[in-house]
């Protein structure tokens, strides 16, 4: 079997700054989509910058939400706690089956359809 094209090193180099995009890794190192998710995947150093790479893009996006709801965002506020407390703020869907004399039965739900309904003249979700 042949020497590898590329060197650890170049992928690892090649990730801070690319957000967890691999297409952009593998524009750096000047290799295929392919190519750069085998060496993600194969070498736990290359993996581990990659990891901390998307880690990093988490954290700013969480710091981005945090920081439009200290500056009263409502629609961000719902979101976030929405996710983060589904219980109390989540989307509450509610199904009751019966057969028809009214006695109960198990029911098992495998696909949920949710459509948001658009007014026309304000182009909103109603």
């Amino acid at each position: 079997m042949g020497k590898p094209l590329y060197k650890v090193e170049q992928f690892i180099k090649a990730i801070p700054g690319t957000g967890g995009i691999i297409s952009s890794i593998a524009k750096r190192v000047g290799c295929d989509w392919y190519t750069a998710r085998k060496y993600i995947e194969k070498y736990p150093s290359v993996k581990l910058a990659y990891e901390n790479e998307c880690s990093a893009v988490d954290d700013l996006a969480v710091s981005t939400v945090l920081r439009a709801i200290q500056d009263g965002d409502l629609a961000t506020a719902k979101w976030w706690l929405s996710k983060k407390r589904p219980a109390e703020f989540g989307d509450k869907i509610g199904v009751v089956a019966s057969t028809e004399d009214g006695k109960p039965f198990p029911l098992r739900i495998t696909e949920v359809i949710i459509e948001k309904q658009i007014d026309e003249q304000s182009n909103r979700a109603v």
